[in-house]
């Protein structure tokens, strides 16, 4: 029987002269190497379009959303649900393929799908990937737990993040939002994460509108200032399925506003009244914030 690892230890002068290699940047300024981070949003925000527009973009040098490739990356995406067909659609609404991007798809795999939150999952996934520096999960409702049942197995999952961390590898979750809009399963898978973004309806959405969102920056290391500001961002395609994303600051915040107030005591007419928007408006972010499980109902009665 094998004795276990020892672990390492490091005065603090050790430290500050160990020679540690530098962070590299993958996507300017929310990715680098050693990144792990998480998308999550409501279903048919866009998700899938906003993770492959980041594989996209690292894998071309390219740009997205404002965020830049200083060079083209090696990106693998893995996709546990789309039909291959779907994927290959959706891919192309970006233009070129990046010789850089590949993908593994669950429609195009023999035999079974590997379950992440296992051992025997994570290595099957690892003997095949060759050496990417970005991995995309897409999605961890689909890839990770289904097998067991269990869908919040985030103790092995996790074991799997660091040790990619470990290898200098980049890795993106792609995930649900519950019915409150927070990620499914417990928070405590955010403690390890370097980033994660929210995705989120802007408060005055029309469902002709398609595909446009809000981006907001729940958790960064690193990041700060405009950075990590909330965006707007919609993708509309032309006759020929191209893909046009526009991109600018968030132009509608007063449901944060609007939480403040009933913080402070403010009933919805009062409230209404300050952000000088309709009774109904407020009343309907106020419902909104309490689905969030951003107040509740002593905040303000």
């Amino acid at each position: 029987m094998t004795s276990p690892t020892p672990s390492v230890r490091l005065s603090a002068p050790e430290l500050m002269a160990a020679p540690l290699p530098a962070r590299e940047t993958i996507l300017d300024p929310i990715l680098t190497t050693k990144s792990l981070a998480l998308l999550y949003g409501p279903r048919g925000i866009g998700k899938t379009y906003v993770a492959l527009g980041i594989a996209w973009a690292a894998a071309s040098g390219a740009s997205f959303l404002g965020w830049r490739a200083r060079r083209p990356h090696r990106v693998l995406y893995v996709d546990g649900e789309m039909a291959a067909a779907d994927m290959r659609e959706r891919l192309a609404a970006f233009g070129p393929a990046p010789p850089t991007l590949d993908l593994m798809l669950v429609d195009l795999q023999p035999g079974t799908q590997p379950d992440l939150a296992t051992r025997d999952g994570q290595l099957r996934l690892m003997e095949t990937w060759g050496q990417p520096e970005l991995v995309v999960l897409d999605n961890l409702a689909s890839l990770a737990g289904f097998k067991s049942g269990d869908p919040d197995a985030w103790s092995n999952l996790q074991r799997f993040l660091v040790l990619q961390r470990q290898l200098g590898r980049a890795v993106l979750m792609v995930h649900h939002a519950n019915r409150q809009g927070a990620p499914r399963g417990s928070s405590r898978r955010e403690d390890v994460l370097d980033l994660v973004l929210a995705l989120r309806r802007p408060d005055d959405y029309a469902l002709h509108e398609g595909a446009r969102m809000e981006i907001h920056f729940e958790k960064t290391r690193g990041l700060w200032g405009d950075a990590v500001a909330p965006i707007e961002a919609r993708l509309e395609t032309d006759n020929m399925n191209g893909a046009r994303w526009t991109w600018g600051p968030a132009r509608t915040d007063a449901l944060t506003h609007l939480v403040a107030l009933l913080k402070q005591g403010l009933n919805p007419n009062q409230a209404a009244r300050a952000l000088g928007i309709s009774k109904s408006k407020s009343y309907l972010l106020r419902q909104r914030a309490m689905e969030r499980g951003l107040v509740r109902a002593p905040d303000f009665y």
